[in-house]
């Protein structure tokens, strides 16, 4: 008999993605929805809690009616660091969701810091403290929201992330849990420890017993309630991972050596590590995920804006999209010295200066639109092969090449460059969206199946420029990048 599908969940920041998957792997069915995102102030970044749950309620109705095959398991990856309360008995948000790119807890953190906390959060997390992680949020919410926090001590509200915050609605309230790689991005969460840190929640000032309980991303997470979705009562969440670790596993990665890199709004670089890492140029310790085998450890570079660059420059230039985008940047074979340093929302790894701002330099008389379209192109491979850079000396091994996955990496030229920039090659498999399939494949792994699914590579770009084209380029970037931060 015929194995049942695995519908996996990829809630992300620009979409809310789903796909069935049989028993070898096949994407067999897929669903998507657009999600909004709302920019109240500049830096500010926040969605609807609402929207987020009928989107994933909305792609799986999808999937359930595309095919008549039964679902035996349900998993979930998710945007991360994007951080929701709600009331524990009406399951309302009590606010907006603070999105991972959102800055609105810098001056808090900027305290934190101040009060000489950096190393210490270092230590018990991984993490630099910085307005990207949970936390500060969670406290920024408690405390902003009239009479959040009064509620919290009383112990009448939850907050989590994403996949919680589905997992509480998808289980009628029944269950508020969340994985290992989801909780090490709170930095209320101690990595060495593997629970939450009394000391991190003092630091932030956010009380642990309105948290989640922390389950191996392999769990079983509890069923699915009847009438939540179009599944059936009891369908069991046999996965939840953070998006990007679901990716690195959905790439096959399983032992330290390979890195991988996922191009979305934001991006991501990930390798694993043979144990716990602390980063000395600007990376994230991280937990990869835990499962049956044991707790995978991480490093992990996290660029703030990469694909939503292309998409900003094209509404600049009056495009209606980023393939028009990239239509025009391929009329020109070079920026003609236009370098764009996208820091929209401050700037990510490794640098971590959330005061920066976006800059275009180089401008003269003979630039043209198409020279501007390619420099948005080309800022998301700079920020990438810095994130490699710091990575490969924190590791202190030489990296052998890139493995990449998401929107973005579809894009040919980009992909080419990026490989011209690290002078290593960038393999890109068949499947772009390789989030939900990692968290479909630890399902899999959670049901006693063969999840060692091949994903075929697609295509391979390898450097095509001499080391002084090379170099010139870096020095035209690190200079509009110096401005950038000064």
């Amino acid at each position: 008999m015929t194995s049942g599908l695995i519908l996996a969940i990829d809630q992300g920041t620009t979409n809310t993605k789903a796909v069935a998957v049989d028993e070898a792997g096949r994407i067999v069915a897929q669903a998507s929805v657009p999600m909004d995102v709302d920019y109240p102030r500049p830096g500010w970044a926040e969605q609807s809690a609402v929207d987020i749950w009928r989107a994933v309620q909305r792609v799986i109705a999808d999937i359930v009616a595309q095919t008549s095959r039964p679902v035996d398991a349900l998993a979930i990856s998710n945007q991360r660091e994007s951080v929701v309360v709600w009331d524990g008995t009406t399951g309302e948000a009590v606010g907006p969701v603070v999105i991972w790119q959102c800055r609105r807890s810098a001056e808090r953190c900027a305290k934190i810091r101040t009060a000489g906390h950096s190393q210490e959060v270092i230590e018990r997390t991984g993490l630099g403290i910085d307005p990207l992680f949970p936390a500060a949020k969670i406290a920024w919410i408690l405390d902003s929201v009239p009479d959040a926090r009064t509620q919290a001590t009383k112990g009448h509200l939850k907050a989590g992330t994403i996949d919680s915050w589905l997992l509480w609605h998808l289980t009628a309230g029944e269950i508020h849990a969340t994985d290992h790689s989801n909780a090490s991005r709170t930095q209320l969460f101690n990595t060495d420890s593997l629970a939450w840190d009394e000391r991190l929640g003092s630091i932030f000032d956010v009380p642990l017993d309105i948290l989640p309980s922390v389950m191996r991303s392999d769990s079983h997470f509890g069923g699915v309630a009847n009438g939540t979705t179009a599944l059936p009562g009891g369908t069991p969440v046999c996965a939840m991972m953070g998006d990007s670790h679901a990716a690195l596993y959905g790439h096959g990665i399983r032992t330290p050596g390979a890195v991988k890199a996922t191009y979305g709004t934001g991006s991501s670089l990930m390798t694993l590590t043979p144990g716990r890492i602390a980063s000395k140029h600007g990376l994230s310790g991280t937990i990869a995920w835990g499962d049956r085998q044991g707790i995978a450890y991480a490093l992990e570079g996290n660029i703030s804006v990469s694909g939503q660059a292309a998409a900003f420059m094209a509404e600049m230039l009056g495009l209606q999209t980023t393939s028009e985008l990239s239509a025009l940047a391929a009329t020109v074979d070079e920026s003609n010295g236009v370098v764009f340093v996208p820091a929209l929302v401050g700037l990510g790894a490794p640098h971590w200066r959330e005061e920066a701002r976006g800059i275009i330099s180089g401008l003269s008389l003979g630039t043209k639109p198409a020279h501007l379209a390619r420099a948005a192109l080309e800022a998301i491979a700079f920020q990438v092969a810095d994130v490699y850079a710091a990575m490969a000396r924190d590791l202190g091994n030489p990296l052998t090449g890139l493995s990449v996955d998401g929107g973005a990496s579809r894009n040919d030229f980009l992909m080419q460059f990026q490989a011209d920039l690290i002078d290593q090659p960038v393999a890109r498999g068949t499947v772009a969206e390789l989030s939900a399939l990692g968290a479909a494949s630890m399902a899999a792994t959670a049901l006693g199946r063969d999840s060692d699914w091949q994903t075929p590579e697609s295509a391979s770009f390898r450097p095509s420029i001499d080391s002084g084209r090379r170099a010139a380029l870096l020095s035209a970037w690190r200079t509009a990048l110096h401005r950038a931060l000064n």
